[in-house]
Formats: C-alpha cells, sequence, structure tokens
C-alpha cells in the first residue's frame, strides 16, 4: 500500500524536526568530547611508559663533585652481562628511562644510597663516548646537561673501571 504525498509530507517534516532537536541537544557533547581528545598530555620523554598516579620523581646527574682538578666523572665502567635499566632518579623503579646492553660503556659520574645508585651519563648508540664532555674538568659541579643522555642504575650493575 502507498501513501499518498499529502499524508507522507508531515510525517516526514515532523520526523526530521524531532531528529534535528535530539541533534542540538547533543551538540555540546560533541563538542566537549572533541576537545577533551585534543588536550591530551604529550608523550613523556626519552622512551620511559606513560603511568598513572603521582608524576615520576627525576634528578639529574651532577657532575664535577670530585672538584676542578679531576674529570667530571670519575671513571668509564662497563655495564655487567645482561644489561641493565636506566631510571629518572635514584630509587625510582617506576619507569624505565633507557635500557643499556651488556658491555656498553658508561662514565660514573654521582653515588648515591651509599653506592646504591649511581647517576650515569652515556651516549646513544652509533655516538663517540668522547662527545659527552665528561672527561675533562668543569669549574664547579652541576647538573649534566648534554649532549649525551644520562640516568640511574643500580648499584653491582657495572664493572667499574673496565
Amino acid at each position: 500500500m502507498r501513501l499518498s504525498a499529502d499524508s507522507d509530507g508531515p510525517l516526514r517534516r515532523s520526523g526530521a524536526a524531532a531528529s534535528f532537536g535530539a541533534m542540538k541537544h547533543s551538540l555540546p557533547l560533541v563538542l566537549a568530547l572533541s576537545l577533551a581528545a585534543c588536550s591530551q598530555p604529550a608523550p613523556p620523554a626519552d622512551n620511559a611508559p606513560a603511568l598513572g598516579g603521582d608524576p615520576i620523581a627525576a634528578r639529574a646527574v651532577m657532575i664535577g663533585t670530585e672538584g676542578p682538578s679531576l674529570p667530571a666523572c670519575s671513571s668509564i665502567s662497563r655495564v655487567k652481562d645482561g644489561g641493565t635499566d636506566v631510571y629518572w632518579a635514584p630509587g625510582e623503579t617506576r619507569a624505565v628511562k633507557a635500557k643499556l646492553a651488556g658491555g656498553a660503556k658508561v662514565s660514573l659520574c654521582e653515588a648515591a644510597d651509599n653506592d646504591a645508585w649511581f647517576g650515569v651519563v652515556f651516549a646513544a648508540p652509533g655516538t663517540d663516548q668522547d662527545m659527552c664532555g665528561v672527561g675533562k674538568s668543569v669549574p664547579n659541579a652541576r647538573e649534566y646537561q648534554g649532549p649525551c643522555r644520562w640516568g640511574w642504575i643500580k648499584g653491582g650493575t657495572v664493572r667499574l673501571g673496565a
């Protein structure tokens, strides 16, 4: 059975008006969700995974702590077999900043918590360790600011002076 054009027109107009009215009320919700998607936080620095909860503690590695007559970092050491994780701060183990393979060279710059943690500077893969600039002295102790990477490793994960 076919409806006549006269009876079909008002039904379509009222249905369209009802759909538009419902859409008009949900428009603020759609806009709010769109804006929320744009305001997501930037990914964390380096290669640390994103975590919920309190912010991850970060503490830069200090260089030049032995005085201006000695190298900025005390020794070049090698990571023990099996490798090690690099963390953002001594005692902070919720997020790994980087991973170092066994045999990787690191410059030990600072010790914390009775040598339970070492602040290290290390070159990125394929980069010369000499670029890090920690083999020469610095006039005053200061935070390491590059160009190489830095972080904290657990004591006992390196062969000292190797």
